[in-house]
């Protein structure tokens, strides 16, 4: 018999070597955790994408309050500071689709990591600037480094879940909202203390050294699984019998229709007060509270996701949008305006993170940070849209009825496009 020490032989070798048959318990795993969708280390890395998200979207917020201090500075008119915020939006747009696929082929922490970078060198940048445009130009720097913790962020989340996909979601989306909560009083006290070039110049050392320490938790968090973890996560389990390119397009038409009606009240509702007499300030406080609202309803959207699924969920938002649009255009008191905007952000906050939901129900996860983005940018653009047509409606007509109006008719195709994928996923399911 030859001399073989136990100790030299793990209990596979040793099962191997005298023929044994031995079952490995199929819940073990030589990665634990890693890649078991709904674990605590999933819900931990959920809580640190929040955090990346809150921090990271500081470049949506900072630039409105600064607007008109850095207008004053520089002697500008208020239509060319305000390019600034319009190149974030154009940043923000087009560089989800890019960290979309940074983030489909080598993962979310790289995304993240290069937009750190970014982040931090446009905003010291932007504080150095000596001319409004190198401010304006720095904002699209800003805005691109922004996506990478908002669409890609979602996308990614939605791998580490299956039971609580859609709640999942909801959640990386809200840090948006948080930021937006949090960012502007914070940038604004910056400036009276210190001025808007010394305040900029330390949001990007904070934002840089803070997102680098969050993203090295949310690594450790992930482990192996921080490159490509869509390799391993639940598959689609929606088909509406379209090509992924055709159902990426029309999800993109119902984010622009989606989004046209979404910025009526949000960019305009300021203005409005004030026309109506009641001042900017109480319009200000109203666009806080849709946003506030908007949080509860992106966290409601998630729940609802998750038991009715991300196109009945977005049609409800959707039907609910068009529902607070339509009491805009018949109630103007003020008491009325309070009430109708806080309806306006429970309705509408869950919307967005939907559309992230329904790509990851009905597409392949290797792409969906892409895809994401995709729909993500269209957005983006339906806001943008939004908010001319609505002011040219208003330069021509004299009031915002006529704006409010087409709201209501950019809704309804919203409404008619995920009536149409929800009717052809009922039709492939009654004939499976």
């Amino acid at each position: 018999m030859p001399n073989i020490s136990p100790k030299r032989l793990t209990g596979r070798q040793f099962a191997t070597k005298f023929g044994l048959a031995v079952e490995i318990p199929s819940q073990i795993s030589p990665n634990p955790d890693h890649f078991i969708p709904d674990s605590r280390r999933a819900w931990l890395r959920l809580a640190v994408a929040v955090v990346i998200g809150s921090l990271g979207s500081v470049g949506m917020w900072s630039v409105v309050v600064a607007l008109p201090v850095v207008q004053g500075d520089f002697g500008a008119t208020r239509g060319t500071a305000s390019l600034a915020f319009t190149l974030v939006m154009i940043g923000f747009g087009s560089g989800g689709v890019l960290t979309g696929k940074i983030t489909d082929r080598y993962g979310i922490v790289t995304a993240i990591g290069l937009g750190i970078g970014i982040l931090g060198l446009g905003y010291i940048g932007a504080g150095y600037s000596p001319s409004i445009w190198s401010f304006i130009l720095f904002h699209f720097a800003i805005g691109l480094s922004s996506s990478a913790t908002f669409g890609p962020l979602m996308a990614e989340a939605s791998h580490w879940f299956e039971r609580y996909r859609g709640l999942a979601v909801a959640i990386a989306a809200s840090g948006n909202y948080v930021g937006g909560t949090i960012w502007p009083p914070l940038v604004n006290l910056g400036m009276q203390q210190f001025g808007w070039r010394t305040t900029h110049v330390a949001i990007g050392i904070f934002t840089a050294v803070a997102m680098t320490v969050a993203l090295f938790v949310l690594r450790r968090l992930t482990g192996a699984a921080s490159r490509r973890s869509h390799l391993n996560a639940p598959p689609p389990r929606v088909n509406v019998r379209l090509s992924t390119n055709a159902l990426t397009a029309m999800l993109s038409l119902a984010a622009v229709a989606c989004c046209v009606a979404m910025a009526m009240p949000q960019v305009h509702i300021v203005a409005y007060c004030g026309d109506l007499g009641y001042g900017v300030a109480r319009g200000a406080e109203m666009l806080s509270l849709m946003l506030g609202f908007g949080i509860i309803s992106r966290i409601g959207s998630g729940f609802l996701a998750d038991r009715i699924g991300g196109i009945r969920t977005l049609l409800l938002g959707s039907v609910a949008q068009g529902t607070a649009l339509l009491f805009y255009l018949f109630f103007d008191s003020l008491t009325s305006l309070y009430i109708i905007s806080a309806m306006f952000g429970l309705f509408q906050g869950g919307i967005v993170p939907s559309y992230a939901i329904i790509i990851r129900e009905a597409m392949p996860a290797a792409e969906a940070a892409t895809r994401v983005g995709i729909v993500i940018f269209a957005s983006v653009l339906g806001m943008s849209l939004g908010g001319y047509i609505s002011g040219v409606i208003f330069d021509a007509t004299g009031s915002y009825a006529a704006a409010f109006a087409n709201g209501l008719a950019w809704n309804a195709l919203n409404v008619t496009i995920m009536l149409t994928l929800l009717i052809r996923a009922r039709q492939r399911l009654a004939m499976a």
